[in-house]
């Protein structure tokens, strides 16, 4: 699988923990206790444990969790996950068919098998259509020899048995039933009721790719419509999937730290770390200073768990060519949309703070950007507004870091995985609809709620595991309700096979992809209403297809079997051929009224009542059940983090069989000493989100 590593470095370490022996070897030949170093941009290949060194994980192929973990020694590795700077070693702890990415793998494939197919209404119509006409020809043919022989004005009008000899009046007979005979097998049209299914199906998957909307075969185009239950992923779903600057916060009068040269030296610093906040950060920064160019950097370090350290210089280059106000402007913009909180209007003119950076050019700036517990440990205090401010955007589900200048706390920045821009009007069409909408996510609790209450989702499971979203599907469709998953990531993928429509976004993994029934190529959250309505729109043209081909054949069948001969209504065979023709062809017209068919657009959608909707919306109403895994019995202040903790026990029970064979290494047989962490588990989910390497 391209997801997970194809190779593995095996290292050998003596007692005084130093590496004595490295070799590259097949990820299929690591077996459980061997040491494995993962550089920085390896995935790792194996689930693990870290016996040696300091790093940040991207997990979120398994988790769903959009920010970076911080690795240190005794912390659990996943298989699959990216090492995005720190050199690790690690221990493997469960390895081939046991790793967490096989089970996700073999969880696609149990759903993907035990899903039974829909036996369409035209198959078995049809397996019953031919035999039955055949039988209607022969009564007809027998019943005609009949009556043509005991009544013969019937088919003679002129008959006469004084002039008609019984060899002529049998020539009549057999011929006029024939006639009949061969004019019901003649009218008999199995074809439209055959094509009322395939033609619409053809033409409604054609219309939806031309509209964005992948749609795998018919029967996930005709369940669609039936859906009752719809359950969304977060990451890369309702959201972006990518870290933004959403707010700062200044600590600061400007004329101790311009705004100028706060932006320069923080994009700077950043620049040289690879963690998705540091990315996010200098995106921003080049988008306000509206510039490429970047200061020097030295003495640069990253503390996995706490932030980063440096001396930045010359950043003049970075402010030359702007303004205060024109960076006040470019907040203000659509592509960058956030705020800066606290600075003070007298501080300085529209030009003050380039001539001050510009003075202060030739110093040598001392940055740290981090989080609390990163300021504490250089000596900072934080004062109660900082902590007010952090908490406030903790609790909306962002992640919020300090930034400290030469020896003081400056500004704060917050950055969230932002909402997509669609997803609260998607989800209020879903809603308005009748549909019930949950949100089911591997991040955390706070972040989970803030987004849910973003876009008006009551219903949250947080802090859940690939198997456990499969779960959840399964309790829903016991209900007996039809369930939907929408989703982009390898651990939405079982899920995504188990519903009874799984729903990925384009953008998403290859896995996600191949195991949904409907891909939305436009990563647009309003396509998922588009698939629905097309659904039902399809699903209606079957149904008036059949209609059709129905009446014909009830009405065409008994008038060519002559039953309305005697009031002079007859059909030649010739006609009947005619009108069979053009039954199957109105069929294929009709299913081609389809392409006249409209994906509901933004601008179609944006209501009055849904602008209503939004202004009675009470920003103070947090009337949001949320629940850590999706046991909705549990308390929801069960200890944070367990997450991770958990991941591994969804496949001990796989690995307990080969337990009596397994002794991992001893501390001394590695040559590392143990250390112990006894911080509270909030405090580590919150040293977690809030890292910065």
């Amino acid at each position: 699988m391209s997801l997970q590593a194809t190779e593995a470095t095996l290292v050998t370490m003596d007692s005084s923990e130093n590496v004595i022996n490295e070799t590259k070897i097949n990820v299929d030949l690591v077996q459980r206790g061997d040491l494995l170093r993962v550089l920085p941009g390896e995935k790792v290949p194996v689930d693990g444990r870290v016996v040696s060194g300091t790093s940040n994980c991207d997990e979120s192929l398994i988790t769903g969790e959009s920010m970076p973990v911080a690795k240190l020694p005794g912390s659990s590795v996943i298989g699959g996950s990216i090492n995005e700077n720190g050199s690790l070693i690690i221990q493997a702890t469960h390895v081939g068919a046991d790793s967490a990415l096989s089970q996700i793998v073999r969880l696609v494939e149990e759903a993907q098998t035990s899903k039974a197919p829909i036996q369409q209404l035209a198959d078995t119509i049809a397996g019953y259509f031919v035999p039955v006409v055949c039988v209607i020809a022969s009564v007809t043919l027998i019943s005609w020899i009949i009556v043509g022989y005991v009544s013969p004005t019937t088919i003679l009008p002129d008959y006469s048995q004084n002039v008609t000899t019984d060899g002529e009046l049998a020539e009549e007979v057999f011929a006029n039933a024939f006639q009949l005979a061969i004019t019901v097998l003649a009218i008999a049209c199995p074809c439209a009721l055959g094509l009322a299914t395939p033609t619409a199906v053809m033409v409604g998957t054609g219309v939806g790719a031309v509209n964005g909307i992948l749609i795998k075969g018919g029967e996930p185009l005709e369940t669609t419509h039936k859906v009752k239950t719809i359950v969304f992923d977060k990451t890369g779903t309702i959201t972006h999937g990518v870290p933004k600057v959403a707010s700062v916060a200044y600590f600061v009068e400007e004329k101790v730290v311009t705004l100028l040269t706060f932006l320069a030296v923080v994009g700077t610093a950043e620049a040289n770390s690879e963690h998705p906040i540091a990315n996010a950060i200098v995106k921003y920064v080049k988008q306000v200073l509206n510039t490429e160019k970047l200061g020097q950097v030295s003495g640069f370090k990253a503390v996995p768990g706490y932030g980063i350290e440096c001396t930045v210089s010359n950043i003049l280059p970075m402010i030359e060519s702007t303004s205060r106000d024109q960076v006040l402007s470019n907040c203000n913009t659509e592509e960058v949309g956030s705020d800066i909180d606290g600075l003070l209007a007298a501080a300085s003119d529209a030009n003050s703070s380039k001539r001050l950076a510009a003075n202060e050019n030739g110093e040598k700036y001392a940055l740290l950007v981090g989080n609390r517990d990163w300021m504490r440990k250089n000596g900072l205090s934080i004062t109660p507004e900082m902590d007010m401010k952090m908490s406030k955007h903790e609790n909306q589900g962002q992640t919020a870091v300090l930034c400290a200048i030469n020896g003081q706390i400056v500004a704060m920045l917050a950055v969230a995985d932002t909402v997509k821009e669609e997803a609260q009007l998607a989800i209020y069409q879903l809603k308005k609809k009748g549909l019930n909408v949950f949100l089911l996510t591997g991040d955390n609790v706070k972040t989970a709620k803030a987004i849910a209450k973003q876009v008006g989702i009551k219903k949250v499971f947080a802090e859940v595991l690939p198997e456990h979203k499969v779960a959840k599907v399964r309790q829903l469709q016991s209900l007996g309700e039809k369930v939907a998953m929408v989703g982009d990531g390898v651990n939405d993928s079982p899920a995504l096979a188990q519903a009874d429509v799984g729903i990925a976004i384009g953008t998403g993994t290859d896995v996600a992809v191949e195991a949904a029934d409907v891909v939305l190529i436009r990563n647009d959250l309003l396509d998922v209403y588009g698939a629905i309505q097309l659904s039902a729109t399809t699903v209606r043209r079957i149904r008036v297809n059949f209609f059709f081909a129905s009446i014909y054949n009830l009405v065409g069948i008994p008038i060519a079997a002559g039953v309305f001969m005697p009031v002079g209504l007859e059909l030649q065979p010739w006609m009947a051929s005619a009108a069979m023709a053009m039954s199957s062809v109105s069929v294929v017209c009709l299913s081609l009224l389809l392409k006249l068919w409209k994906k509901p657009s933004k601008h179609s959608i944006l209501t009055d009542a849904y602008f209503k909707h939004v202004y009675d919306l009470d920003p103070f109403d947090d009337d949001i059940q949320v629940t850590r895994g999706v046991d909705e019995t549990l308390p929801i202040d069960r200890g944070k983090g367990s997450l991770r903790q958990s991941i591994h026990s969804m496949i001990s029970k796989l690995s307990n069989t080969n337990s009596n064979n397994y002794t991992p290494l001893s501390t001394m047989e590695i040559g590392i000493q143990s250390k112990s962490y006894s911080t509270s588990r909030d405090q580590d989910e919150d040293s977690e989100r809030n890292s910065i390497v």
